[in-house]
């Protein structure tokens, strides 16, 4: 069983910043595809960023030049640095992982979510 947990939302004014972590642990032989979504009150789910075992990241549009996605492969987390938040960031951020668990299977894990509300 994989589980991942979040850290690092909370209320922040505009213009602020805020980091998020997300550690996985439990059946995991290696690490695949990491990312950030959101989902915001009204909206669809959105992926924000997501960051790859090698290659180059991908971040949406809107967060370009102002969120960075990074990744501890020894620590088994991600990160995403927000900088520069506006209002419309608000909403509840997700974390995603691809991984190959010890029986070779391909596993898709979601954590629970953590809020991040940004106020004008």
């Amino acid at each position: 069983q994989v589980r991942l947990v979040e850290s690092g939302g909370g209320l922040v004014q505009a213009g602020g910043s805020l980091r998020l972590s997300c550690t996985a642990s439990g059946s995991i032989l290696r690490l695949n595809l990491m990312g950030w979504y959101r989902h915001a009150p009204g909206k669809q789910r959105e992926l924000v960023a997501a960051i790859p075992c090698f290659g180059s990241t991908n971040y949406a549009d809107s967060v370009k030049g102002r969120f960075t996605i990074s990744r501890d492969n020894a620590k088994k987390t991600v990160y995403l640095q927000m900088n520069s938040l506006k209002p419309e960031d608000t909403a509840v951020y997700y974390c995603n992982a691809d991984l190959t668990d010890f029986d070779y299977r391909s596993v898709t894990s979601w954590g629970q979510g953590t809020q991040v509300t940004v106020s004008s």
